[in-house]
């Protein structure tokens, strides 16, 4: 029994000296390599190329430009310029109220309106290129007439701005004027014919019934009486 563990003992201390003897073979050859290349010199690497910075430019305000441009806190210094809308065009005025027609004539110096700027005001003698009230007179002839107002072109028949009102003294015969059946009639409408109410420029217009044959003379007026449309105008012109 002795003998067994004898040879035991033996056994494991032949390997405990095997093992002992391989770690320090393997430490020497280790720390033989670490020696060979920690002694062993590597060739200097080469230097980088190097390259030259271009030469620093000249400072100009032109370069700052994006600066003062995106300025966050300055609105003013932003070139984009925010030009408002522009106001709307006030309305355009409303168109007054046409002037009254009386009558239209032509005595050899072309188409005359006599027109009044309102109903019952007084009557004038327009020819083309005259106003009345705000309107001006381009053109009239039997038919129609054209006014201008305000850069506008208002085109009217004869019959709409005729002045239909007729006063109550044009209808109604005068106090103490007889019949026209009774004899004396034509005597008393010789008296009463002539010069009528001043409608400007001197000239008179013609009384209702005015029996006086036309180029009769009286008061310096002389009665002219023209054919129109509506019928026979009439009126007493200063007798030249």
């Amino acid at each position: 029994m002795k003998r067994k563990l004898l040879l035991l003992n033996l056994v494991l201390m032949t390997l405990t000296a095997l093992a002992v003897w391989r770690l320090r073979a393997e430490w020497q050859a280790a720390k033989a390599h670490e020696d060979a290349v920690l002694a062993k010199k590597l060739p200097p690497a080469p230097a980088p190329l190097y390259n030259a910075l271009p030469p620093a430019q000249p400072v100009v305000p032109a370069g700052y430009i994006d600066i003062a441009q995106k300025m966050l806190f300055s609105k003013d210094r932003n070139a984009t310029v925010i030009v408002p809308p522009p106001a709307p065009p006030p309305p355009p005025p409303p168109m007054p109220a046409l002037p009254v027609l009386h009558g239209v004539m032509n005595i050899g110096d072309g188409p005359t309106a006599i027109m009044s700027e309102k109903a019952g005001g007084a009557h004038r003698d327009i020819k083309p290129g005259g106003k009345v009230g705000e309107f001006k007179v381009v053109a009239v002839n039997n038919e129609e007439i054209v006014l201008e107002w305000n850069g506008q072109s208002v085109r009217r028949r004869l019959e709409e701005l005729l002045d239909r009102t007729v006063p109550a003294a044009s209808t109604t015969p005068a106090a103490g004027a007889p019949a026209a059946a009774t004899p004396a009639a034509p005597a008393t409408l010789t008296v009463k014919s002539g010069p009528g109410v001043d409608i400007g420029n001197g000239v008179k217009a013609c009384v209702a019934g005015d029996s006086a044959a036309p180029g009769t003379v009286m008061d310096g007026l002389k009665k002219v009486t023209w054919e129109t449309p509506f019928g026979k105008g009439c009126r007493w012109e200063p007798a030249k």
